[in-house]
């Protein structure tokens, strides 16, 4: 087991990363508490421990077509007819649609109530549910409404990994991979090195990488929670993948597969620009090639990618800003020419 603290401006969240689900030390009032998760979930063992407490849950879609602010209603109305309180907790138990949905609604509701989070998929346990960000889809864009609102607690059972599709768990693998870049050579050698038993979820390894991997995030979201300056830096790959998953139709393309995609895209830019290493963009290819990503990818619409990208929430004066590599661990955040981002998805 493997634990550590995040500070986010006046919060806390701890940290616990282990390797089988146990819950008994949370010390819940059931009747203050409200459990949200899908229909998949809802059926596990995980799932049965918190409402053979007595606690009230909410099965939600599963998917990202769940999203939305209809969702967030459903959670609200539960919450208002279990009478919960602002000391009430909120608890969201599955992958980043769940994590995402179950803190923007602790967010907002009575103005900010408790939240712990249980992220079932390796995407959720790298990226969703750590670092405070919160956020549903709206008229076909993604993350357009949301808050910055951290979890008081994270719990990471890497047993869930093994629950997972092979495309499930390369979608968070992404996410993984891209710390890696941005932290510099040592934790990319890791990744490297390990790739055998990182892709065959060894348990040892699977708490390993999570851990080593949330601590890139977690020095990033302390130095700057609002995502002023560094902390964008964690949207490597983003602002293209984003735009591929608009672009492809959201839910047709996992999330990881489109961030994988746009880190390749990213060094090609960087390429024509003259900033990244050659043998750096080099091994970043190589890396998301014997990770088996697919970042040749180019069935889609480039007039409606480009359309996708132009509305990118991630603007800045009205310019789209791109994060951008030299080399490993030193990033930059850049605007683009069009012309650049036109040649780069060909």
């Amino acid at each position: 087991m493997k634990t550590f603290t995040v500070s986010l401006e006046n919060r806390q969240t701890e940290i616990i990363i282990d390797k089988s689900a146990h819950f008994s030390g949370l010390k819940l009032n059931p009747e203050n508490s409200l459990l949200v998760t899908d229909d998949t979930m809802c059926k596990s063992a995980a799932a049965r421990s918190f409402t053979e407490a007595g606690i009230t849950t909410v099965v939600l879609g599963s998917g990202e077509r769940f999203k939305t602010l209809s969702s967030i209603e459903t959670i609200a109305e539960a919450a208002v007819h279990k009478g919960l309180d602002r000391g009430a907790v909120i608890i969201g138990l599955g992958g980043g649609v769940i994590c995402d949905m179950a803190a923007f609604a602790a967010s907002v509701y009575m103005r900010g109530c408790g939240l712990i989070l249980v992220p079932t998929s390796l995407l959720a346990m790298v990226d969703a549910s750590i670092g405070g960000k919160s956020g549903v889809d709206f008229l076909e864009r993604k993350n357009l409404i949301g808050s910055f609102y951290p979890a008081q607690k994270v719990l990471i059972y890497t047993d869930f990994l093994l629950t997972l599709s092979d495309d499930e768990f390369k979608s968070g693998l992404a996410e993984l991979i891209k710390h890696g870049f941005l932290a510099g050579d040592e934790l990319l050698r890791y990744i490297e090195e390990n790739r055998a038993a990182i892709t065959a979820r060894e348990p040892d390894a699977s708490i390993d990488a999570v851990y080593r991997s949330l601590r890139v995030k977690a020095e990033h979201i302390e130095k700057d929670f609002r995502e002023t300056g560094i902390r964008a830096h964690l949207n490597l790959g983003h602002t293209f993948g984003h735009a591929l998953e608009t672009a492809a139709g959201l839910g047709k393309f996992t999330h990881g597969e489109a961030v994988a995609w746009g880190i390749y895209r990213a060094m090609k830019a960087g390429l024509i620009l003259g900033i990244t290493d050659l043998s750096y963009a080099e091994r970043v290819e190589t890396i998301l090639r014997d990770y088996s990503y697919n970042i040749d990818f180019n069935d889609f619409d480039s007039e409606l990618y480009l359309q996708a990208i132009s509305s990118d929430k991630k603007k800045k004066d009205g310019k789209l800003r791109f994060i951008l590599q030299h080399s490993a661990g030193n990033t930059e955040i850049l605007p683009l020419d069009p012309a650049i981002v036109e040649e780069v998805i060909k």
